[in-house]
């Protein structure tokens, strides 16, 4: 059984089909009070923002840097995470709206943020078994990561598809399905990467530069928008927080 629980593949299924659950968040959080769901949010955004770059430098960079060939190689695949994040967003010209509602989308954004979020959910879903084929405890900590940036972003997926046009069931539904993609793309990093740790510490290379491009790009400019001291006070603190969970992690597997 403990063999069981340290298989690569069933944890990376196992964490996969979890993030791929998130995606009836906003379902849920659209059926409380806006008050309430706007202070999740903040705590969410805030929260995650530090687990991303807790997970780059705490995490992955360590991770990575101990390969031979770290600079330039490596340094490269993370400016190319960022890159390649930057170029997906400016070609579907869609950006993740993590405060609803997004007043800028209009009715086609729908259809566009489907494709767009199935692709990002492909992306984590590789990101996601690549850590693992590397160590167990790095594919966890990659996947809280991945989790606590997804949160935010589903519940802006929801809104943007009911502000869409979408009905309610549709919009669990079409979101469900576009959050799967996760499960192919981490199939697809099973069945190919299994006998090649290289390619799972060039996911995570990819993954730092896409994390960081999450957290500087998306969640930092949102926390930017609440300008009272009290509130940024908060935001800071819970961003801290998210950045000691992410050591403590690296303190249980010392």
């Amino acid at each position: 059984m403990a063999d069981m629980m340290n298989s690569p593949t069933l944890l990376t299924l196992l964490s996969v089909t979890a993030v791929s659950l998130l995606s009836l968040v906003g379902a849920f959080l659209l059926k409380i009070r806006k008050s309430i769901m706007n202070r999740l949010l903040l705590f969410f955004v805030s929260f995650s923002t530090g687990v991303l770059l807790g997970d780059v430098f705490l995490h992955i960079i360590p991770e990575i840097a101990e390969q031979p060939a770290f600079f330039p190689r490596t340094v490269f695949i993370i400016i190319g995470g960022m890159l390649t994040s930057f170029i997906l967003e400016k070609i579907i010209h869609w950006r993740h709206c993590h405060i609803t509602p997004c007043k800028e989308h209009h009715h086609p954004v729908g259809t566009m943020s489907l494709f767009a979020d199935g692709l990002h959910n492909f992306i984590d879903g590789m990101i996601i078994a690549g850590s693992y084929l590397v160590s167990p405890s790095l594919g966890i900590a990659t996947t809280i990561a991945v989790i606590f940036h997804e949160i935010p972003q589903e519940i802006g997926d929801f809104a943007i598809l009911i502000f869409s046009g979408f009905s309610f069931t549709k919009a669990i539904l079409f979101n469900l399905l576009s959050a799967t993609t996760a499960i192919v793309g981490a199939l697809i990093v099973l069945t190919t990467g299994w006998t090649n740790p290289e390619i799972g510490n060039a996911l995570l290379a990819f993954a730092a530069g896409n994390f960081l491009y999450i957290a500087g790009t998306d969640l930092i400019p949102e926390l930017h928008r609440e300008t009272r001291l009290a509130h940024a006070a908060f935001q800071l603190i819970i961003m801290v927080t998210g950045i000691v969970v992410m050591y403590g992690l690296t303190m249980l597997e010392s």
